[in-house]
Parts: structure tokens; sequence; C-alpha cells
């Protein structure tokens, strides 16, 4: 998104260490990611629920 984890936090209500937990890989929680979702439009950008719940490259492979 271009920005720290403490403004992510900021935008959507958490803590910057909730950021970088979900950064490494633990679950979102629904009512999170319906903010994030709506945080990432006032930024101009696209984000919906299968962006953020679908699985990575490396969680494929494990």
């Amino acid at each position: 998104m271009g920005i720290t984890q403490s403004e992510l936090a900021i935008g959507i209500g958490v803590t910057q260490g909730n950021i970088s937990h979900y950064e490494k890989g633990q679950t979102v929680p629904p009512e999170v990611a319906a903010r994030l979702i709506g945080f990432a439009q006032t930024l101009g950008m696209s984000l919906t629920f299968d962006d953020i719940y679908r699985p990575t490259k490396e969680a494929e492979h494990a």
C-alpha cells in the first residue's frame, strides 16, 4: 500500500503489533478485513476479501 505499519494500524484501528502479526501470516479477523478494504478504498486501491484470504504461494507449498 506504500504506507508504514503504524499508518495502516491507525487507519484500520488496530495496533502496529497486530499489523506485524498479520504480515507474518496470522489470520486477519473478518471485521478487521472489512476495515482494511474500506481503508484501501480511501487510498484509491481495490481490495477484496479474496485478496486478503487467498493463500500465498508459500502457504500452498507448506
